[in-house]
């Protein structure tokens, strides 16, 4: 070997064995690389902490990650307590605001030694919530740490990373799978219709011309009851003309009280016989009808035609300037409240309509779903025969119309059954589809997702059975998915992306 060469390695070995304390700061370096993970759930919050090891008398951070439930957004305000207690000694620190938007960075210097539990006492304008870690410990030494957290192990098979601070930025939910029942479940179509009551037709009383009072006769305007709509005139016509029937009505109802009157003040002194005066009290009365039924509907100019309801004006059925016939429809007005869902199933499923008591719809427009009971709605009736017309049984749901409905429109429509089998169901929005092969993102921790496929059974429109894959202690991603689809094809994102450490 070259001496000069043999000299400076040499050289390079002795400073690094004269390196003050070499081996302690390699110790360090791997304890500051240490970090435990907790994940804990309320009724209110989600926490993920990422910890240093917690180790006597050493100061270690706690870096925790507040998502409100249910949305799973970030806390932007508020105070937090961080309480670590351990064999009855307790070590607090609280913070006033977060450190970053979701985000509390604490420190704590843990006095005992042991098993123990994190509490952190979360204080807002609701009130005062707490998220409890069961069991947390605290070693004695680096040495115990290293041996514990080289015991942790976490799976990485699949995996991808997406950190809160994405999924604080879009629509992001996780779920426990449940178990229900889950029976049979039909899938069809239903017409939308507005519910008997809740949509009037409103008809000519007469023949006439009819007039559209100005701006106001507008498919979809709303109105109110009682409010002026057509006027039906006849005035220009030689027979049957309302406005000549009108006027002498009115001339003979006149004309009657004026003589009743004048016959009830002779009879006072005897000058008229009771006979008279009976003969014109009756002349009275039914020209009185008469003028009163056409004074109600009609005026010297023809009819005016009155909205019979609240609610808005579904369809308009004839032009501006028409002629119309008495009895003859005009305009629709519908207040939409009450809706009726009609879907059509085959034959074959005639057996099982008895036990639909319950049904998910879900709107073709936005792929919204809505259950039964979400709507307020009821089964009215269901079909017990066919017909030579239509070989489908017809099925009658009522719903409270939620503004995401329209009258005359077709919805998706899962009839359900009752049954007493039970079986594991996530959210529908949880599956990804991929040549035929249904996965979903199964949760090892708030910002570490696993791919698994699964082996669905049937769905009701909302929730999906899940015969093979996943466990009922596993929580799955129920919304945004495909976002963690999209991350995992980058494959360039870092597990500790927008961290505050």
């Amino acid at each position: 070997m070259n001496y000069k060469i043999f000299l400076g390695v040499l050289l390079a070995f002795a400073i690094a064995s004269c390196s003050p304390s070499s081996q302690e700061n390699e110790k360090h370096d791997e304890h500051e690389e240490i970090k435990f993970q907790y994940t804990a759930y309320s009724n209110d919050f989600e926490l993920f902490a990422e910890a240093d090891a917690f180790i006597v008398g050493e100061k270690a951070n706690v870096l925790s990650h507040f998502s409100i439930l249910p949305d799973f957004k970030a806390v932007e305000k508020g105070k937090i307590t961080i309480t670590l207690s351990v064999s009855g000694k307790e070590t607090k620190q609280t913070l006033s605001d977060p450190t970053r938007k979701g985000i509390y960075s604490f420190d704590i210097q843990p006095e005992t030694q042991g098993k123990g539990q994190l509490t952190f006492e979360i204080t807002n304008d609701y009130g005062t919530f707490e998220v409890i870690v069961p069991e947390v410990t605290v070693f004695a030494n680096d040495e115990e740490a290293h041996e514990a957290s080289e015991k942790v192990v976490v799976s990485k098979t699949n995996t991808t990373v997406f950190t809160k601070e994405q999924s604080w930025k879009i629509d992001f939910a996780t779920v426990l799978p449940t178990s229900e029942t889950f029976g049979q479940v039909i899938k069809t179509t239903a017409l939308v219709q507005s519910a008997q009551g809740n949509e009037l037709v409103i008809s000519a009383k007469t023949n006439g011309i009819v007039l559209f009072n100005s701006g106001l006769v507008l498919e979809g305007r709303d109105v109110s009851a009682g409010q002026s709509l057509f006027t039906i005139s006849g005035s220009n016509f030689a027979d049957n003309n309302i406005a000549v029937k009108f006027t002498e009505a009115k001339s003979n109802y006149e004309k009657a009280n004026a003589d009743y009157e004048r016959a009830k003040e002779l009879a006072k002194d005897k000058i008229v016989s009771e006979k008279d005066l009976l003969a014109a009290k009756n002349q009275f009365d039914n020209t009185k009808a008469v003028y009163d039924n056409l004074s109600k509907n009609f005026n010297a100019s023809g009819q005016t035609i009155t909205s019979p309801q609240s609610g808005f004006i579904k369809q308009v059925l004839v032009k501006n300037g028409a002629y119309v016939e008495a009895g003859q429809p005009i305009a629709i007005v519908s207040q939409n409240k009450s809706l009726v869902l009609t879907a059509e199933v085959p034959s074959k499923y005639a057996s099982v309509l008895a036990n639909i008591k319950t049904a998910n719809i879900r709107t073709i427009n936005d792929n919204r779903s809505f259950s039964l009971e979400q709507l307020n709605g009821k089964v009215l009736s269901y079909g017990k025969a066919a017909n030579s017309d239509n070989y489908l049984i017809p099925v009658t749901f009522q719903v409270e119309n939620n503004g995401s409905f329209v009258s005359g429109n077709f919805v998706e429509i899962y009839l359900k059954s009752f049954s007493n089998n039970l079986a594991l169901v996530i959210p529908t929005t949880s599956l990804l589809e991929e040549q035929g092969s249904f996965f979903v993102w199964v949760q090892v921790n708030p910002e570490l997702f696993e791919k698994r496929e699964v082996l669905i059974g049937g769905t009701d429109g909302i929730n999906t059975e899940i015969k093979k894959g996943i466990t009922a202690n596993e929580r799955v991603v129920s919304r945004g998915a495909m976002l963690i689809k999209l991350a995992q094809a980058t494959g360039t994102l870092d597990a500790h992306s927008g961290h505050v450490h």
